[in-house]
């Protein structure tokens, strides 16, 4: 009997089916994995922004993990957000425990229309309880002055600003360069395995179309690299996908804000 390659996505749900769970399971599946998902909490969200936030009971939330582990199994997991200090460690234990290995977390702590997915306190929380039971962080510029509590200067400094967190945290770290407003993008992974710098180039894609493409890009990493990829090369076919993705999902209208990138280009368009 053939076997899936399994991935796991503990993260939020998204109503307006762009991002968070709901982005994570479409990349799973366009990257060509089985996807299953513990849900963190529900949002009442659409291409224009965050209006409520509803937070799974942390009992329940272990609940869906367990059932994934106990039952199916997982290849790899993929985090998304993680609203308070309970859920990061119920999340932070349970990994522990199941002895996972390739997690990747997106430190999901601010929605591409500027709000606040987390609180401040979960921060810290992440730092110290999370950190140690994952192997990829992938901020994008804002998270990471979060995480170093400094800012970023520019292109030039996100090479140093992953080493710092990569150190600091004993972590694989893929920064990413999209709120920089460079024409070339650069994002840089640095890895516990080699100092050495990698650098990933795109164009910079003109769409409003934008909303989920840190969900997407974790998603598409995890899947890669949970298929027997190293994880710089997982990191390039997971960059190829998403900038498709946003390309093809450019020429689509939908809501009034940020709309979503096209999971699904390789399959139909």
């Amino acid at each position: 009997m053939k076997k899936y390659t399994r991935l796991l996505t503990i993260a939020g749900s998204d109503s307006g089916g762009g991002a968070g769970i709901q982005a994570d399971l479409k990349a799973f599946s366009a990257c060509g994995c089985y996807g299953m998902s513990a849900i963190t909490a529900l949002t009442a969200q659409n291409t224009v922004g965050v209006t409520s936030i509803h937070p799974v009971p942390v009992p329940f939330l272990e609940a869906q993990i367990r059932a994934v582990f106990d039952d199916i199994g997982v290849d790899g997991v993929k985090i998304g957000m993680l609203h308070s200090t309970e859920v990061i460690e119920c999340v932070a234990g349970l990994l522990s425990e199941y002895d996972c290995r390739r997690v990747v977390l997106d430190p999901v702590m601010v929605a591409t229309s500027g709000d606040p997915l987390i609180k401040e306190d979960a921060i810290e929380a992440m730092k110290e309880i999370l950190f140690p039971v994952v192997h990829l962080i992938t901020p994008n510029i804002p998270e990471a002055e979060l995480l170093l509590g400094r800012k970023i200067g520019g292109a030039a400094e996100l090479g140093d600003a992953a080493k710092e967190l990569s150190v600091a945290h004993s972590l694989n770290v893929l920064l990413k360069a999209g709120h920089l407003s460079d024409e070339s993008l650069e994002d840089v992974l640095v890895t516990l395995e080699s100092e050495k710098i990698n650098i990933y180039s795109n164009a910079r894609l003109k769409t409003k179309n934008t909303h989920g493409t840190g969900c997407t890009l974790s998603s598409a990493i995890a899947s890669y690299w949970s298929k027997g990829l190293e994880i710089a090369e997982a990191v390039a076919e997971a960059e190829s996908y998403l900038h498709k993705a946003i390309a093809a999902g450019s020429e689509y209208a939908i809501g009034e804000g940020h709309g979503p990138v096209h999971h699904f280009h390789a399959v139909w368009n």
